[in-house]
């Protein structure tokens, strides 16, 4: 059973082109706009208050980080991805993390790890009053910075690559109240060892996190 309409804020700044792309990126995440479905520019563009101009830079944008795809007398599609799709991106995404995670722990600034500390626990205050969606966002920030907070560039562009093309599929993997309380608790334990500069435990967990949202998301596919 389909989903009721969602009446989404209108964007009147016509020329923003990253609030237009954190609008549409939102409703795939969120599945307004489903795997497989043609992203119809008039009607997506009279939602959001916007001309075809700045909705489709936004779509090129959203193609390049690999949520949509162009294809030739179809136009822009929401991306379906495979459990081999998903499989494959979580696997890199695991090893670049726990890479990430040990250099954080032997070379970020005290400054650096409290920041992250800090996005932590904005991140469970989003939890305790289940605003799932602004959850997730920080969710995938704490990733980005932990990533980032390793100190190299390269290691960060390939992270922030593919963690974009699987947005949609980790989000409805923690759907549900136990999935979510798994995927929180996991991230608690995170940030222990980060705080702790545990390198080995790091990782160690951080491989479980990954392996455990591969289950999760697997049963929602």
């Amino acid at each position: 059973m389909s989903e009721p309409a969602i009446d989404y804020p209108r964007i009147t700044r016509r020329t923003l082109h990253d609030e237009v792309l954190e609008r549409v990126r939102d409703m795939i995440i969120e599945g307004r706009l489903e795997p497989g479905q043609r992203i119809n520019e008039g009607l997506v563009g009279a939602q959001l208050g916007v001309s075809r101009t700045p909705l489709r830079e936004a779509i090129k944008t959203l193609a390049s980080e690999g949520l949509v795809e162009i294809l030739p007398a179809k136009g822009a599609i929401v991306r379906r991805f495979s459990a081999r799709d998903l499989a494959d991106v979580l696997e890199v995404l695991k090893t670049l993390e726990q890479l990430a995670g040990r250099m954080a722990c032997e070379t970020a600034s005290d400054a650096t790890i409290e920041a992250i500390h800090a996005l932590h626990q904005q991140m469970l205050a989003l939890y305790a009053t289940r605003n799932r969606l602004e959850y997730f966002k920080l969710n995938q920030a704490i990733h980005s910075a932990i990533v980032a907070a390793s100190g190299n560039a390269v290691l960060t562009e390939m992270h922030g690559t593919l963690q974009s093309r699987i947005k949609r599929l980790r989000f409805v993997g923690n759907e549900g109240p136990v999935k979510w309380a798994g995927a929180v608790a996991e991230h608690e334990e995170m940030m222990a060892a980060l705080l702790k500069r545990d390198a080995t435990e790091l990782s160690r967990i951080i491989g479980q996190h990954m392996d455990s949202t591969l289950l999760r998301v697997r049963e929602v596919l």
